[in-house]
């Protein structure tokens, strides 16, 4: 079962836009899934369309974050607003054996089967996809000086290729 789960069935989409706010738990379910200290803000608002059997999210994603940093380990904030854009279609209809030309406009397309989709977990999806796991805070370059993470260019692999040319 997912950790944010808004269960819509499509025979009952209005026009106004869907509002998700995870709770409490929900928050810290889905940082524990991915990896992250906390969600301290989750809100999506999305617009639904019909199109036949298919259907389209479109909106943004805003969220506040704390994660740890690539380099220090240190937690630090990190703000998301990432734009929604969703196709859900049946299995018959997703584009499995055609060869397509995708575009950063299109859709990402999801499947789902019967009269039901989960808008929630797709949102949380989407939320992961925005989550950078090499994202640097504020303390990274202190923490790579205190142990050398930059790099010392007379060792390594380059600085042996160099000695090597230099006895040939």
């Amino acid at each position: 079962m997912s950790e944010f789960s808004r269960i819509v069935d499509v025979r009952h989409i209005v026009a106004d836009p869907v509002v998700l706010v995870p709770d409490e738990a929900e928050c810290r379910r889905l940082a524990g899934r991915f990896g992250i200290s906390a969600i301290d803000e989750m809100r999506a608002e999305v617009r639904l369309v019909r199109e036949g059997d298919a259907v389209t999210a479109t909106g943004r994603l805003t969220a506040a974050i704390v994660q740890p940093c690539a380099i220090s380990g240190e937690d630090f904030p990190v703000k998301i607003d990432e734009p929604v854009n969703l196709r859900f279609v049946h299995p018959a209809a997703a584009h499995v054996d055609e060869e397509l030309e995708i575009t950063a406009e299109d859709c990402d397309e999801i499947e789902y089967e019967g009269v039901t989709l989960d808008l929630g977990e797709a949102i949380a999806q989407t939320l992961a996809l925005a989550i950078d796991p090499f994202a640097e805070g504020p303390e990274a370059d202190r923490a790579r000086a205190e142990h050398n993470l930059a790099g010392d260019p007379s060792s390594g692999p380059f600085a042996a290729l160099a000695a090597l040319k230099k006895q040939g």
